[in-house]
């Protein structure tokens, strides 16, 4: 989780997201993560715009109740309506899929 941050942070300060940038963070925070990590999280944001991805996950995340519901028929209905969006939004999707599969 500590390299999605990092990624994030690299975004937010218009900086690229490249093996060296998400060293220089976890060297300064003082973390113990692997370099194999490091290159396949690069590797899986390679095509993600990350802005847009954040935007999407922002949008779709206003659509949820803001308290937590114990009825599991309606997490199911959810789950369904969520679905029936994805095929409307399958390009948004593949943009935000690398970015989403770390999370």
């Amino acid at each position: 989780m500590e390299l999605i941050y990092a990624a994030l942070t690299l975004s937010e300060a218009d900086k690229e997201i490249n093996e060296d940038n998400l060293q220089d963070i976890v060297d300064a925070a003082g973390l113990d993560v692997e370099d194999s990590e490091i290159a396949a999280l690069v590797a899986a944001l390679e095509d993600v715009d990350i802005e847009e991805a954040m935007e999407t996950a922002v949008a779709g995340g206003a659509a949820a109740p803001a308290g937590g519901s114990s009825d599991d028929s309606a997490d199911e209905e959810e789950a369904e309506e969520e679905e029936e969006d994805e095929d409307d939004g399958a390009d948004e999707e593949e943009a935000a899929e690398g970015l989403g599969n770390m999370f």
